[in-house]
């Protein structure tokens, strides 16, 4: 394993990843038998999302006992061989830890609910206003609001998410004491990698207010000046401790100055953050059930800004264009038709080169992309079912309103790894799978394996970060912020300097090159087999593409130059 800056992170979700059993649910021992696919990746960590035992309202992330493993997914026996099979390949262990809420059925909240005042105060109980309404006027990031009635007692507890995911309150510092005592459970089992989800929610103030007539409710409880305070506790308490611990928080809401915070090493929080708000150029009007085609300004922007201001705050960025909640980067950013593999490796390179560390999601290598439904029957997921509803309640259209699902919902990144072109089960099972994949026939590592172009780039992507200084620890520019067609920037290290253009365009657009990088080489480009692997004297001259100081990409062209 390599320092978190120079490492690549790979995302399994567990429940799609391989089912070793034929019950059409992915589990550890198909993850333990793809080790050796992971590790051809050349991947210094991976980040399972959750395996413990849970009712599955929010597929996973409603734990209902943070120190066991899901018997659907295997036994503890099962993850320590995992842990050590990985390990022996230099591959760390990142799991999700979700310690802003819990299950309703996870022991703690059954004691709060049979009365036990203890387990009362690990929770947000609040009575209703004197006029009867809700405690505050939140809304759940679900739909619908943020309260539920706490069985018979009168009061009402908060959830921000599903109503089963109760808010655990870390103003108690028992529950302090019950989280540290978690992460220091699975760094017992050998875990020196975790990503805490939605982290940033934590630090919600004592006396919840509801959020003003015409503001957003999330500004109430989000980036609290107490998550600074309790993230430097877990760290001192736990993975902090550990030389080699790679932590990343998931940033709900956020903004730079906080996760310059959350992530400057002189503060002693996390190793990196993600945000989301280049994900959001393409909801209209910042609402995510919308229809919009993406803003490629806006991506540029607020890419090069959390660049920049992470660079000179000192913080550090976790870049990604897929995960679990996300659809698929390929169907929103790219051409899934006639430039399936230069988009898929266009959008690999804009990620890989830029100044932070690089997750990429399952499936993303081999350029999956969103399932063919046609049927809001077809998705699993409550918050995709939630909004069709709402959508159609309000008035949408049902075809328009299930369009808007298909183009956002969760499960469109949750289908089935395609491991070859079986059908129904896309060499992911031998059942029936639990979500359907759609075209399994064109897109596998079977097929990618033996004749295709997107996983081989990956794994150089994935070699250069960690070969080259200037990709892992370079300094960060923008370059042609003002272009409607291209993403670029540079990165500097040393005496080396890297050029990135990457074309989001379907059609040939001509790019500017400076003068110091018209004696450069090409070190790595998805169009004339500039993915191969070369030494640095083999890497082919920019010069032959160059007509008076100008260079022409083509259809989602990514080239980069080494000067």
């Amino acid at each position: 394993m390599t320092g978190f800056r120079s490492s690549v992170v790979y995302q399994i979700y567990p429940k799609s990843f391989y089912d070793s059993n034929g019950d059409g649910v992915g589990d550890l021992r198909g993850i333990i038998e793809k080790i050796p696919y992971i590790a051809s990746l050349g991947v210094d960590h991976v980040w399972f999302n959750p395996f413990f035992p849970s009712p599955g309202r929010d597929n996973g992330y409603d734990i209902s006992d943070y120190c066991a493993i899901d018997p659907a997914m295997g036994t503890m026996d099962d993850f320590e061989e995992l842990v050590e099979a990985l390990g022996a390949h230099g591959i760390g262990v990142m799991l999700d830890m979700v310690l802003n809420h819990t299950s309703t059925e996870h022991e703690w909240f059954r004691k709060a609910l049979a009365g036990d005042e203890r387990y009362q105060r690990y929770y947000y109980l609040r009575d209703p206003k004197p006029d009867g309404s809700l405690p505050t006027n939140w809304v759940s990031k679900f739909g619908g609001p943020a309260w539920e009635p706490f069985g018979d007692t009168g009061k009402y507890y908060l959830h921000l998410f599903d109503r089963t995911q109760a808010d655990l309150d870390w103003h108690n510092p028992d529950v302090r004491e019950e989280v540290a005592k978690v992460v220091n459970f699975w760094r017992s089992k050998g875990v020196r990698g975790f990503r805490f989800d939605v982290i940033n929610l934590i630090g919600k103030p004592e006396a919840l207010l509801d959020a003003p007539e015409g503001t957003d409710d999330r500004a109430m409880y989000t980036d609290g000046p107490d998550v600074h305070t309790y993230l430097q506790w877990l760290s001192e308490q736990s993975f902090g401790q550990d030389a080699d611990s790679i932590t990343v928080g998931e940033m709900s809401s956020t903004s730079i100055q906080a996760c310059i915070g959350y992530s400057n090493p002189a503060n002693h929080e996390l190793s990196m953050v993600f945000n989301f708000h280049h994900l959001k150029v393409d909801y209209e009007d910042g609402q995510k059930w919308t229809l919009k085609d993406f803003d490629l300004a806006a991506l540029k922007r607020l890419l090069g800004e959390w660049a920049l201001g992470m660079q000179e705050g000192g913080g550090w960025n976790a870049l990604f264009w897929n995960n679990h909640d996300q659809p698929r980067a390929l169907d929103r950013f790219g051409d899934t038709g006639q430039y399936r593999y230069e988009s898929a490796t266009m959008l690999a390179s804009a990620i890989h080169l830029l100044r932070g560390t690089p997750f990429v999601y399952m499936g993303e290598e081999i350029g999956m992309s969103d399932p063919a439904y046609t049927s809001i029957d077809d998705y699993v997921d409550v918050e995709a079912r939630n909004a069709y509803r709402a959508l159609v309640e309000g008035g949408t259209d049902p075809a328009r309103a299930f369009a808007v699902v298909h183009s956002k919902a969760r499960d469109n990144a949750r289908t089935p790894m395609q491991w070859n072109a079986e059908v129904p089960g896309a060499g992911f099972t031998t059942g029936t799978p639990w979500l359907r994949p759609t075209n399994q026939g064109t897109v596998n590592v079977e097929r990618e394996e033996a004749q295709g172009r997107i996983l081989p780039y990956y794994r150089r992507l994935i070699a250069l970060r960690q070969e080259l200084p200037v990709i892992s620890r370079g300094a960060y520019a923008p370059y042609l912020l003002e272009h409607e067609d291209v993403l670029a920037y540079t990165r500097e290290h040393d005496d080396s300097c890297l050029m990135v253009l990457c074309s989001f365009r379907g059609h040939d657009t001509k790019v500017p090159v400076p003068e110091a990088f018209a004696s450069a080489r090409i070190l790595i480009g998805n169009y004339d087999g500039n993915d191969r692997i070369r030494s640095s004297d083999e890497l082919p001259p920019v010069a032959d593409r160059l007509e008076v100081g100008t260079i022409c990409l083509r259809p989602y062209e990514a080239i980069a130059l080494l000067a």
